[in-house]
């Protein structure tokens, strides 16, 4: 990362990238939204087919449940910085490619270097995976990890709660921990 990176080149980048074939299907890149002192990053899998028509992450379905969490521990989605592992759709919501996994990510590493938020909340098993390595998610949830100078907190990702209602209660009770730790 160069002294002059930005948010904003960064977004500039990643709607005009074409590290893998993503960009081909894709109708919008979807880098991420928030503010750039944000306490809290949240990461998801990847954008949904709302988010690739918006350009906005966690829009759809999943957004909302995420905005009703936030609500609950007194935050709102403005207060919060959220993007995703991959910037672009995977066709059918199929789960990601380690390639492309791997072209996304130095665009992740950036944001992350720039925000330097306190906590980063990674929501289910593709992200978990891809910045902290395996872990059973079922184990991990509602759990804090600290690693490369950076403290991470993992949950479910809202789309299992809206496939799995019992995962709803789960993420709630996990959302109450996060508070507890940011003191809000």
């Amino acid at each position: 990362m160069s002294d002059n990176d930005s948010l904003s080149k960064i977004v500039s980048e990643i709607q005009k990238c074409t590290k893998c074939p993503l960009h081909k299907t894709r109708k919008n890149a979807v880098p991420g939204e928030g503010p750039d002192n944000a306490r809290l990053m949240f990461v998801g899998e990847a954008p949904g087919a709302t988010e690739d028509r918006t350009g906005l992450p966690f829009v759809g379905r999943s957004g909302k449940l995420l905005v009703s969490l936030l609500e609950n521990i007194g935050l709102s989605r403005e207060d919060v910085y959220i993007t995703s592992i991959l910037k672009s759709r995977p066709p059918k919501n199929r789960s990601p490619k380690k390639s492309e996994i791997e072209a996304c990510f130095p665009f992740l590493e950036r944001q992350i270097n720039l925000i330097k938020p306190e906590i980063i909340v990674l929501l289910g098993g593709v992200a978990i995976s891809s910045i902290i390595g395996p872990w059973k998610l079922s184990e991990a949830h509602g759990k804090f990890y600290e690693g490369k100078g950076q403290k991470y907190f993992m949950t479910y990702h809202p789309a299992a709660a809206l496939r799995f209602p019992k995962f709803r209660d789960i993420m709630m009770a996990d959302f109450a921990i996060l508070k507890t730790e940011l003191n809000i």
